[in-house]
Formats: C-alpha cells, structure tokens, sequence
C-alpha cells in the first residue's frame, strides 16, 4: 500500500495537467514500448556518423547519453510522454553532407590536426544554443509563423527522400556513376547486387520491416535491424561482438570545435547552423503538435499544452548531443507508441530514459550493424518522413513549384542544405513575380537572401 501511494505521488509530480485514469504500470510498459520502437537509433545513428571517422563504440555510448538524458528533461521538466534521440536525416546531413565538405575545405587550406566532425559538432552546438535563446524568448513563436508550411512540409519530406537513397546505396541496390546505358543512378547490376549476400539481405530485411510495420508490431525497424545483423554473422559477413559489457566511452565529450567553425566563413557557417536549426526546429513542432493531439493535450484554442517546455527540452538535448558527441537530438515521432500504450506522463519518459543509460553499459552490441543491417531502416523512416507530401498544396502554383525543388533537390544534389536553399529562393522570386510578394515576410527573404550568398560564392569556397 505504502509502495503505491509512493507511485501515485511520483506520478501527480510528473503530470503536465490534470488527467485521470492514469495507471503508473501502464506508464512503465508505454516505456518499454516506445524505447523499443525507436532503440533501432543505437544502431543506426552510429553507423551513419562512423562514415565521418568518428569511433563507432563512442558514437553508440553519445546516442545512448543523449538520448537519455535528454527524455529525462522532458519527462523532468516538460513532463510529457515524448522520448528525444538523434534526428534521423540530420544525422544524414552531418555525415554526408557538411562533414564532407568542411574535410574539403580544411584540405584546400593545407589545414591540419582539425578533424571535419568536430567542427561539425561545433556547428550543431551553436544550432542548439540559437535554439535554446530562442525557446526562453517571444521570437520562438514568430520564428514558427514565418516559414510558409508548404516549405516545412516539404522539407520533411524532401529528407526523408534523402534518407531513402543513403539507404538504397547502403543496400548496394545502386550504383551513382553514369552507365553504359547513360544513367546518372542506376540499378546496381554491373556489380551483380542481386548475387551479393550483403544486398540479398538488405532487400530481405526491408520487406520484412515492411510487413512488421504494417502490422504494427512495436520495434519493427529494431527487430528487422536484429535479424539481419544475425543473417549476416550466420552468413559470415559480421563478426560477433568481442564482449557484452564494456565500460562506457566518452571519448567523443566536448569534441566540438568552434574556432574550426568561425574559420568557415559567414555564409558557409551561417547555411550549416542554419539547415540544422529550420530541420530541428520545424520538426519537433510538428512532431510536438502530433504527439499532443494523439495524448489529449491540444488546448480549446488549438495551442499544445506546456509546448514551451517541449521545445526548450529539444533545444537543451540538442546542446548536450553536441556535448557528448553526436549529430542534432530531436523528438522522436516513435513516442506515438508509447501514448498508444496509455503513457501519459512523464514516468514514461523517465522509463525510456532509464533504458537508454542502461544501453551505455552494452555499446559492444551496438557495433556489430553493418550498412546492409540498417539500410532497411533508412528505408523505411524515408516512407515516413516523406508522408508530409500529402499536406502539400499542389493546387497553388507558387506554393507547389518551391516546395516540389525542395522535395527533389534534396536526393538529386545529395544536400539538404542545397534543397533548402534551393526552396526559399524559388519561394521568394516566384511569390514576387507573380504579385503575391504579400506572402512573404522578412524571415523568409533574409533566409533567401543569405542562401543566395552562399551558393554566390560556393565558386570560391566549394573544395
């Protein structure tokens, strides 16, 4: 009796309104079921920022840090059901995108000791700091108003695109050099892909992952990324982890290098920090906005209840990611199937962050995924991401072109940031030429103008 009006107690402590029927036992299985639908994230986020030359048992034991710690701020602070990890296509735009580009760069300059992921980390700290300044302020909320919703949209879904190709050639299904057949990207059959046992498996794996999905079996991605790992050592293609346990490696804390990131120049620096914070931002609204409805906790007047907190958890775990040495945290939308589940309350949340410190003491396990086992889980998440495009408003002309750029600039340029800019400069020019320069706003041409800057001078800093 004592332990459960102990448990009652906690759980008045942890929840943002008052709500009833809410059952701490079923806050502590809505847990375990969203970490085990989003844990698919220790494998796959580590095995998209080693491509950089970051340490993969490190990068696993940042994610883990991160992410829990970062729940338990929202299970803490905000005190709703939503668990944070590393954003999948941020981490894609940090690995493949900016790293690349700043080592180029570095390169040219005859640049040496300064590794391009810390001054990458460097650039996701000071998104994560605009973030927070802006989350304590007014401007939060203008800021939200003065992007155009149809480039939000299409800026999710354009990533999500991206996502899909990193996993197609991770899958070796693809092949990215012109063919004999004159293609720019083309089914991998020069190199005999469907006669290699790493993309044998990968397809395999993602129509399994498809199907678990479509049965909504909690942890689909996570079991299909298991199974394919354990293919793979049964096929000879991974080796068993060396051990189990392993004390935890933060090697990867206060790597960041902001003296790197200053020596980019402005609009190189400014179009980084800037992609990070638009992606981070935008998405933990919508995510925000759609976990609140699916919890009950959309106000009369349409505003998320305690939406301020929310977002102030995902500015400060962004920060603290940069910290510990990963690539932007962000909400994650898997939290939906803990809310499913009953959770309501931050006891949720603590639960998922309780499993992911546990996950610290186990990196070993972490390791062992190759690109074939977690290519079916970029593919998938891309599906996911890409959904936004039914949002869109194809009907308006001058809504719909920018958008569709954006959507397509994204996998074809191989840069979100690319796509983004590409976006708000069509928006701009095509709003103002056709009259209606009434629906832009200062945000969104300064944004233009600064893109346009940069790829004005990409001539003199493109490696």
């Amino acid at each position: 009796m004592v332990a459960m009006a102990e448990s009652h107690s906690i759980l008045e402590k942890l929840k943002p309104s008052d709500i009833d029927n809410v059952d701490p036992q079923r806050e502590v299985v809505a847990g375990i079921t969203t970490f085990m639908t989003m844990a698919y994230i220790l494998f796959v986020n580590p095995a998209i920022l080693s491509a950089t030359g970051m340490p993969k048992e490190a990068l696993v034991v940042a994610t883990a840090a991160s992410s829990g710690l970062a729940t338990l701020i929202m299970a803490l602070y905000a005190k709703m059901p939503f668990a944070l990890a590393p954003g999948m296509g941020l981490n894609g735009y940090f690995a493949f995108t900016v790293v690349p580009f700043i080592a180029g760069i570095l390169s040219r300059e005859g640049v040496v000791g300064v590794e391009a992921w810390q001054v990458a980390l460097a650039a996701v700290f000071v998104e994560g700091i605009i973030f927070v300044l802006l989350s304590v302020t007014k401007v939060r909320e203008s800021v939200a108003n003065s992007i155009p919703k149809n480039l939000k949209y299409s800026i999710g879904a354009g990533i999500g695109l991206f996502l899909t190709l990193i996993g197609f050639n991770d899958a070796g299904l693809i092949t990215a050099q012109v063919t004999k057949n004159g293609h720019l990207i083309a089914l991998a059959m020069d190199a005999n892909a469907f006669h290699s046992p790493s993309t044998l498996i990968a397809l395999t794996f993602t129509l399994i992952a498809a199907v678990l999905m479509s049965l909504r079996i909690p942890g689909a991605l996570l079991i299909s990324i298991i199974l394919a790992i354990t293919t793979g050592m049964i096929a000879g293609l991974t080796s068993p982890p060396n051990a189990v346990f392993a004390k935890p490696d933060f090697s990867l804390f206060m790597k960041m290098n902001l003296h790197g990131l200053a020596d980019l120049g402005f609009f190189t620096a400014a179009v980084i920090v800037f992609t990070f914070f638009v992606v981070d931002f935008f998405d933990t609204l919508g995510t925000a906005t759609g976990l609140a409805s699916l919890a009950g906790y959309i106000r009369r007047d349409g505003k998320v209840e305690r939406i301020g907190e929310v977002l102030l958890t995902d500015a400060l775990g962004t920060t603290f990611g940069a910290i510990l040495g990963t690539s932007t945290v962000t909400t994650y939308i898997e939290s939906a199937s803990g809310i499913e589940e009953g959770g309501r309350t931050g006891l949720t949340s603590i639960m998922v962050a309780l499993l992911f410190f546990a996950s610290l003491f186990i990196a070993p396990l972490f390791t062992v995924a190759q690109a074939y086992a977690t290519a079916p889980a970029l593919i998938i998440v891309g599906l996911l991401m890409a959904r936004a495009i039914k949002e869109i408003d194809l009907h308006d002309y001058t809504e719909a072109i920018p958008a569709f750029l954006t959507i397509t600039s994204m996998p074809f340029l191989y840069s979100i940031s690319d796509g983004i800019g590409i976006g708000f400069i069509t928006y701009t020019v095509v709003k103002t030429l056709t009259g209606k320069w009434r629906d832009l706003n200062p945000v969104v041409v300064g944004v233009a103008l600064v893109f346009l800057g940069y790829f004005l001078s990409l001539p003199s800093i493109r490696p």
